[in-house]
């Protein structure tokens, strides 16, 4: 198996052989000296061969026999050393069949199998068929104990190849008197799925599970966020440190990394116009991008150097964003799940080219299309799951396409969002050379004194859900998704020349499917690049929508000036910080702003710069905020979200949406002695990381009560 073309080959030998006179083929078993075809098996392939009945020749009996091949009046010999006690008849091809002994390998009998289900109530059914399956799938990996056969662990994983596949088909197939496709470990890639399989193929007559059907939903159905995660610069790893960090009027920006390679001295050159540098040596980076559990996502250390960081970061995201909506991510397995991620560099490509030793992962660790796969492939999703890339608009778009996506029944729940990281230096020294970049790596979004771009990086992962299926799970609504809309810049001054007569439009198309007027919002998380061309442009088409028939001003600011331009991960950013500005009634200040841009007539609409922070008083109606991303691909989208109904003040929740626990504290009288805080991990490492986190919020909250913690917990 595996090794067609070669087999064909020699088939065509043997038949020439036999066409011919005075020509003997000789089909060699392997050798027990190394060749260049088995110089590569391990002791546990010769292991495995052995098991399976087919031994190393030793080079003195195979010299004795091609002496014997040469004299022998046949056309073709077949010299291999075969043990007949472990050549098994479900391996073995029929014509070695004469050759083996009958064994008394204990199988069950197939008609065996229903009876011993008929024996048991219905809600054991699974369990027997699974320690079938289990005990099976150990004898043809030779293991001995089944605890090394977790049932949700796929085959590939298990150790599994086509050669032990079929084995496993063939001895199944046996236990059961099913007739089985030798694609049977692929169709159903884990124990847990071939039990159901199974069961199924067995009791043909027990109600199938009805098929979810795909029902389109009200268009006006809000989508509830429920989970929020990101990592982004100035050391965030929470929806909570984001806020935190905007809040407090805190600049992330800082110099160049100094873990990523990058030639720093070669780099910086203040003149724009010196081939292969940058002018500026700052920007936005997140701290430990290389850090990746490999082991705890079941990647090996190999194909995980392969992947590109976007990729462990979105899968580090997506994980840690279903946790923070109070799910069990391994609840969602075979689930319809969708991914929609956001995601546009691929440079990390270029650096691990130059590592042979990754050969046969880089391929798939480095393309974009294979993020949203690897992220349903690994938690199990079996939902839409699309790649965006339309440039810096790739996360918002993704949201918009989620919701939809929900709205229409292609799936219960969502997570969406976007990273980017900065694997080489190349967006730095291509910006340069188009003077689009700020020299101190800052963006002054709106500001008179803004002199471009500032590049940052990150990821951001929001968990959706329509908010009728989150109400009924009992899920916790963060905001909501009320209307979103994406569109296109056409033929515009210039390919990535933005255009605002289409900003005008996308904000218009985005409150009418929220079904809301411009006045219903209170405040825009704008792109806000700091380019002194896209800005004016931006604040124009606001102006021209929102900014009109106000009482009070729509209020503009951009987290960019704290973070820097996180590219495809921008728009996820602008939306948690907005959640989060919603929960807590208060609008951050823009920074870096001097003064407001003389390039735009401020005096044509009700748009005023957040140049300090506000509150963000309740009204009547639930707070709002619309959220813009536009790419250099000319794709515009803007998002519309809104606080959920019977949304509690911040001061009535726990302090952190990462604390431990949310619950209302206890009226129980505190036992004395003692409070365990119980802590799990799946390897060493990652339970002491987790008891960094603890023990760093407690200190950062040092009044919580030991005993919800450890209910929590």
């Amino acid at each position: 198996p595996g090794q067609a073309n070669y087999a064909a080959a020699n088939t065509f030998l043997d038949a020439l052989a036999h066409h011919r006179t005075n020509t003997t083929a000789v089909s060699w078993g392997h050798w027990h000296t190394d060749t260049q075809l088995t110089g590569h098996l391990t002791d546990a392939d010769h292991d495995r061969l052995a098991a399976l009945g087919i031994l190393p020749l030793p080079v003195v009996t195979g010299l004795r026999h091609l002496d014997a091949a040469v004299a022998a009046p046949g056309a073709h010999y077949c010299p291999a050393l075969l043990d007949t006690a472990a050549l098994s008849q479900d391996v073995a091809p029929p014509i070695l069949h004469r050759l083996l002994r009958p064994t008394r390998k204990a199988t069950r009998a197939a008609s065996g199998l229903p009876a011993e289900l008929a024996a048991l109530p219905p809600h054991q059914h699974h369990d027997h068929v699974q320690q079938l399956v289990r005990t099976i799938t150990a004898d043809v990996l030779g293991h001995a104990d089944l605890r090394s056969v977790h049932p949700t662990t796929n085959f590939r994983d298990l150790g599994f190849d086509s050669l032990t596949a079929v084995r496993l088909r063939n001895q199944l197939g046996q236990a059961t008197g099913l007739t089985l496709t030798p694609t049977l470990v692929f169709d159903h890639p884990t124990p847990h799925a071939l039990t159901a399989y199974v069961l199924d193929r067995l009791q043909p007559s027990a109600p199938a599970a009805p098929a979810s059907p795909v029902t389109a939903i009200a268009d006006d159905e809000p989508i509830a966020v429920v989970g929020l995660s990101c990592r982004f610069p100035g050391g965030v790893t929470s929806a909570d440190e984001l806020w935190e960090l905007v809040a407090s009027g805190r600049d992330a920006v800082s110099g160049f990394p100094t873990d990523r390679g990058w030639d720093l001295d070669a780099l910086f050159d203040p003149d724009p116009d010196a081939v292969g540098s940058s002018h500026s040596r700052s920007g936005g980076f997140v701290d430990g991008v290389a850090d990746f559990d490999a082991g705890f996502f079941g990647i090996s250390p190999r194909e995980a150097l392969a992947m590109d960081p976007q990729q462990r970061l979105l899968l580090e995201g997506v994980w840690e964003a279903i946790e923070h909506a109070r799910i069990d991510p391994n609840s969602l397995r075979g689930t319809d799940t969708g991914v929609f991620a956001g995601i546009m560099h691929q440079d990390y490509g270029f650096l691990s080219q130059s590592r042979p030793d990754l050969a046969g992962y880089l391929g798939l660790g480095t393309s974009a299309s294979i993020v949203s796969g690897r992220v349903a492939y690994s938690f199990g999703f079996e939902g839409p799951a699309l790649t965006v890339d339309t440039a810096c608009s790739s996360s918002l778009v993704a949201v918009h396409l989620a919701a939809q996506s929900l709205r229409r029944g292609e799936c219960s729940l969502a997570v969406a969002g976007g990273a980017t990281v900065n694997s080489t230096p190349n967006v730095f020294v291509e910006f340069s050379r188009q003077r689009g970049m700020s020299v101190d790596g800052r963006c002054r979004s709106f500001s008179a004194g803004a002199d471009g771009t500032g590049w940052g990086e990150g990821v951001g992962v929001l968990v959706l859900e329509r908010l009728s299926d989150a109400r009924r799970n009992g899920h916790r609504v963060l905001a909501l998704v009320r209307g979103s809309a994406v569109n296109q810049d056409g033929a515009s001054n210039g390919l990535t020349a933005p255009n605002g007569p289409s900003q005008e439009r996308v904000i218009r198309a985005a409150l009418a499917n929220a079904g809301l007027s411009t006045t219903d919002v209170d405040a825009v998380e704008a792109h806000g690049t700091g380019t002194v061309l896209g800005d004016p442009i931006e604040a124009q088409a606001l102006l021209a929508t929102y900014g009109q028939g106000r009482d009070e001003p729509l209020w503009l600011g951009s987290v960019k000036s704290n973070i820097g331009h996180a590219q495809a991960a921008a728009g996820a950013a602008g939306l948690i910080k907005m959640i989060m500005a919603m929960r807590h009634g208060r609008l951050p200040a823009t920074l870096h702003v001097d003064e407001p841009t003389s390039k735009v007539d401020w005096s044509a609409g009700g748009v005023e710069l957040l140049t300090e922070p506000r509150d963000w008083p309740a009204v009547e109606r639930p707070r709002r905020a619309g959220v813009s991303a536009f790419g250099a691909s000319g794709t515009n989208a803007h998002v519309i979200i809104e606080q959920p109904p019977s949304e509690q003040a911040p001061s009535e929740q726990a302090p952190s949406e990462q604390a431990p626990s949310e619950e209302a504290p206890s009226e129980e009288v505190p036992a004395s002695g003692p409070v365990v805080w119980s802590v799990s991990a799946r390897s060493p490492e990652a339970l002491a990381g987790q008891v960094r986190r603890l023990r760093d919020w407690v200190r950062a909250h040092p009044d919580v009560d030991p005993g919800e913690v450890a209910s929590a917990l």
